[in-house]
């Protein structure tokens, strides 16, 4: 027996001793738990503010009934997604399968986390500093769907119950996003992004006529100078032929930009990107970038690159170094 079957059986079962059924043995709708086949889903939206400029950190949880559970978290600036990253299980299914059952058993019945007596909608909106919590129960069986929407402080890594609002039913939904983190990820769980500065993409991709041999901060001198550091223009107009009046807007009194860059690769598909800008105590800033391989068995096209991710953020404490890159093997699609 696979594990995914395996994962099924787990949940039948659950099912079967849910309540007495028909002649065919299956227990009456009514008497099934709401989402116990199904999934939940929970989405927090994190503001990340600078004294310059404001971004957020989307992450996205969602969870089956079968075991399987994803992550996806997005880091963005002014509306520019910034880097994005997919963690999916690899854990035994039927392990996860027996704690899903056992979370729906809690948001279903246990008076502290119960969810169905509460309102969908928190009385007032978030406080532009607080997280957005969503917490989704989708019930495959009955074809309905259930939200509560909380605000809290922090992200998915960070959610206290003690600081949930604005009433008092926050509790239980930010308790229920907590539940399912734990499940999950672990109450130990660090985003990708931990400490990082927002960012938004301005451009990515594997061929630049600046050639880009290797990665470069673009901001200008003195601090507040809101005119183009020297070769900005000239940087643009060799990688990509833009004339001044198409490159992207950059606020250069409040911000900079990070091009990221692995020099020249031999194979399509190879990719680079940033994914955290952090301050570090000593009044300098650190990026951390990630090379994307194409896995040993993807036959990937012999082609010369020069992969490429640049990246408008508001401005840090300068110089800025690079750290140590990181290389990640990726399967064949992804």
């Amino acid at each position: 027996m696979n594990a995914r079957i395996a994962a099924y059986v787990v949940i039948l079962l659950g099912l079967l001793t849910a309540g007495c059924g028909d002649d065919n043995g299956t227990p009456p709708i009514d008497t099934i738990r709401f989402g116990q086949l199904g999934e939940v889903e929970v989405g927090i939206v994190a503001p990340l503010v600078e004294e310059s400029g404001s971004g957020e950190l989307q992450q996205i949880l969602t969870w089956g009934s079968s075991g399987a559970w994803v992550l996806r978290e997005v880091i963005s600036y002014r509306g520019l997604e910034g880097d994005e990253t997919i963690i999916r299980s690899t854990g035994d299914p039927v392990a996860y399968a027996s704690a899903y059952a056992s979370l729906i058993t809690q948001l279903n019945d246990k008076e502290s986390v119960e969810l169905f007596s509460i309102s969908p909608e928190p009385p007032i909106p978030c406080a532009p500093t607080k997280a957005r919590v969503t917490v989704t129960i989708w019930d495959e069986l009955r074809k309905e769907e259930a939200s509560w929407v909380r605000c809290a402080s922090g992200s998915l890594g960070t959610l206290k119950t003690s600081e949930a609002g604005p009433d008092l039913d926050a509790l239980k939904v930010i308790q229920a996003a907590i539940l399912v983190r734990d499940f999950t990820q672990g109450s130990e769980f660090v985003s990708t992004y931990v400490g990082s500065v927002p960012f938004g993409t301005l451009d990515r991709g594997e061929v630049s006529g600046a050639g880009l041999e290797k990665s470069k901060v673009f901001f200008s001198v003195p601090e507040g100078n809101p005119n183009p550091p020297t070769n900005w223009l000239s940087f643009w107009a060799d990688h990509n032929k833009t004339l001044p009046a198409g490159i992207p807007f950059v606020d250069w009194s409040e911000e900079m930009v990070v091009v990221a860059a692995v020099g020249t690769r031999t194979e399509a598909g190879d990719s680079v990107e940033v994914r955290r800008i952090l301050r570090i105590g000593n009044g300098t800033t650190e990026v951390f970038l990630h090379e994307r391989i194409p896995g040993d068995f993807c036959s990937p096209a012999a082609r010369t690159s020069h992969p490429f991710h640049i990246v408008v953020a508001p401005r840090t404490p300068q110089p800025t170094s690079f750290a140590d890159l990181v290389q990640e093997r990726v399967p064949c699609g992804e």
